[in-house]
C-alpha cells in the first residue's frame, strides 16, 4: 500500500510526463548543440589546422552575439515573419526560421577548410552564433508562455538536460566522430572535421522537427500592449509627423521601450533589489568555473579523467541536479529553492579547497565533482524558474534577453581577474574567495523572497476589497 507521502511524491514526478515539459528536452538539445561548434570544439579543429593562439583567441569573441541579444530581442518579440508566423505563429516562427539558419550555417563551416579560407569559416560561424542566440531568444520567450509558473522548475530541468546532452554531443562525440574516420592521427586532414560538423548540422533537424510538432502557446494580445500604443500613438501624435513616421515610432517604442518601463513600474523600489540579485546570483560559480581546468591540468589530472568525470559525467550529475530542482520548486517553491542552490553552490566551492589539498585524487575529483554539478544543477533550476516568474508575457522575449544578458555581465568581468588572483595567492585561496563571494547572494535571495511576499500580499488585500 502506497503512503501518502509517496502518492505525493509520484504526483510531483509526473509532471515531467507533462508534454510541453518533454518538448523541452529537444528543444534544450537545438539549444545547446550551436555553442561549443563555435567556440572550444571550433578552436580544437583551428589549432589542429596550425591556426596560431592569437588568432584563436580573437575569435573566441565570436560567442559575444549571446551576451548582446537583448539588442534584437524587441524584433523576435514584435516583428512576425512573413508566411511564417501566419502558419507557426511569432514564436515558432523564429524558432524555425533560427534553426534553419543554424543547421545551413554549419554545412557553411563544413564545406570551409580554414586553412585554405579562415575568413569564410569566421564568417559562417558568426552566421551561427547570431541564429542560435535568436534561437535562445524565441526559445525562452516560448518556454515561458508555454506553461504555468509552477511548471517553469519543470521546462527549465528537462531544458538543461537537453542542452546538457546536445554540449557532450558537440564536444566529445564531434572529436569521436572525427577521430574515428581519420587515417592519419599525426598530421592535419580536412576530411574527419568535414564529416563531424555535417553530422552536427543533421543534428539540428531534432528542433526543427519538435518545433512544427509543438503547439503555440495560447497567450492572447496582451491588454497592456494595447494601452502603451494608445498612451505611445497619443503622445507622439502631438509632433505631426505624419502617420507613417508616427506608426513607425510607435512600434519602436512598444517594442524598445516599454518592455524596460514595465519591468520599472510593475517592481518599483524593488527593481533594483532584482537587477542585484540576478547580476550577483551565479558570480561564485562563474568565477570559480574559469580556472578550474587549469586547476585539473596543474594537479596533474590527464585529458581522459578530466574529460571523463568532468565533461560526461559532470554534466549528467548537472542534469539530476536539475530535475531535483524542479521537484523542489513545486514542493517547497522558487524562492526557498533558489536560497537552497545559493547556499550549495558556494559552499561546494570549499570543496576544492580539500581537492587542492590531496593532490591527484581522481576519487576526489569524482566526488568533488559530483557535488559541484549537482548543486549547479539545482541553482540553475530554481533561477531559470525565478527569471521566468519576472516576465511579463506581454514582452517575454525582450525582459527575458535582458535578465540573460545581466546575469552573466558582472560574474564573466570579475572572473577576468581570476588568474591573477590564483598567480598571486593561489588555488586554495582562490576557492575560499569564490566561496566567500556567494554569501551575500543568500542576503538579496532573503530580501528578494520578502518583497515578493509583500508584494503578493498587498495584491491579494487589493483584490480582497474590490
Amino acid at each position: 500500500m502506497k503512503t501518502a507521502s509517496g502518492s505525493s511524491w509520484l504526483k510531483t514526478l509526473s509532471i515531467y510526463t507533462h508534454p510541453r515539459v518533454l518538448g523541452m528536452l529537444s528543444l534544450g538539445f537545438s539549444a545547446g548543440l550551436p555553442l561549443l561548434l563555435i567556440l572550444g570544439t571550433l578552436s580544437f579543429w583551428l589549432r589542429e589546422a596550425g591556426i596560431d593562439r592569437t588568432t584563436i583567441g580573437h575569435l573566441s569573441w565570436i560567442g559575444l552575439a549571446y551576451s548582446f541579444k537583448w539588442l534584437w530581442s524587441p524584433l523576435v518579440d514584435r516583428m512576425p515573419l512573413p508566411v511564417l508566423t501566419r502558419i507557426l505563429g511569432r514564436r515558432r516562427a523564429w524558432l524555425l526560421l533560427s534553426q534553419i539558419v543554424i543547421a545551413l550555417a554549419l554545412i557553411g563551416m563544413a564545406s570551409t577548410d580554414p586553412v585554405i579560407n579562415l575568413a569564410h569559416m569566421v564568417f559562417f560561424a558568426l552566421a551561427v552564433a547570431f541564429a542560435s542566440a535568436t534561437q535562445d531568444i524565441a526559445l525562452d520567450a516560448y518556454r515561458i508562455e508555454a506553461v504555468a509558473l509552477e511548471l517553469q522548475g519543470a521546462m527549465a530541468a528537462t531544458y538543461q538536460a537537453g542542452y546538457r546532452t546536445a554540449m557532450i554531443l558537440a564536444s566529445a562525440g564531434v572529436l569521436w566522430i572525427a577521430a574515428s574516420i581519420d587515417s592519419s592521427a599525426a598530421t592535419y586532414d580536412y576530411l574527419p572535421w568535414r564529416f563531424a560538423y555535417l553530422v552536427m548540422a543533421g543534428c539540428m533537424s531534432v528542433g526543427i522537427i519538435t518545433t512544427l510538432i509543438i503547439r503555440e502557446p495560447d497567450v492572447p494580445f496582451s491588454r497592456l500592449l494595447a494601452e502603451n500604443e494608445h498612451y505611445a500613438r497619443h503622445a507622439i501624435a502631438r509632433w505631426n509627423l505624419g502617420p507613417r513616421l508616427t506608426s513607425f515610432l510607435v512600434w519602436l517604442y512598444g517594442a524598445l521601450i516599454a518592455p524596460f518601463r514595465d519591468f520599472i513600474l510593475r517592481h518599483g523600489k524593488q527593481a533594483l533589489l532584482i537587477l542585484a540579485l540576478i547580476a550577483l546570483y551565479r558570480i561564485s560559480d562563474v568565477v570559480m568555473g574559469v580556472m578550474s581546468n587549469p586547476f585539473y591540468v596543474d594537479m596533474g589530472y590527464t585529458k581522459e579523467e578530466v574529460a571523463t568525470v568532468s565533461k560526461v559525467y559532470g554534466v549528467l550529475m548537472t542534469i539530476l541536479g536539475a530535475a531535483i530542482g524542479g521537484l523542489l520548486i513545486v514542493r517547497i517553491g522558487i524562492m526557498r529553492t533558489l536560497f537552497i542552490g545559493a547556499v550549495l553552490s558556494a559552499a561546494t566551492n570549499l570543496l576544492f579547497v580539500w581537492l587542492a589539498g590531496r593532490g591527484h585524487d581522481v576519487s576526489g575529483l569524482v566526488f568533488t565533482i559530483s557535488a559541484d554539478n549537482l548543486s549547479a544543477g539545482i541553482a540553475s533550476s530554481a533561477f531559470i524558474a525565478y527569471l521566468s516568474g519576472l516576465t511579463n508575457t506581454a514582452y517575454s522575449a525582450t525582459q527575458y534577453a535582458l535578465f540573460s544578458s545581466v546575469m552573466l555581465l558582472l560574474p564573466k568581468f570579475v572572473a577576468g581577474f581570476s588568474g591573477q588572483f590564483v598567480d598571486a595567492y593561489g588555488y586554495e585561496s582562490f576557492f575560499i574567495a569564490t566561496a566567500m563571494i556567494g554569501i551575500p547572494v543568500l542576503f538579496l535571495v532573503r530580501l528578494a523572497g520578502r518583497a515578493t511576499f509583500q508584494t503578493a500580499a498587498a495584491v491579494n488585500k487589493t483584490d480582497a476589497r474590490k
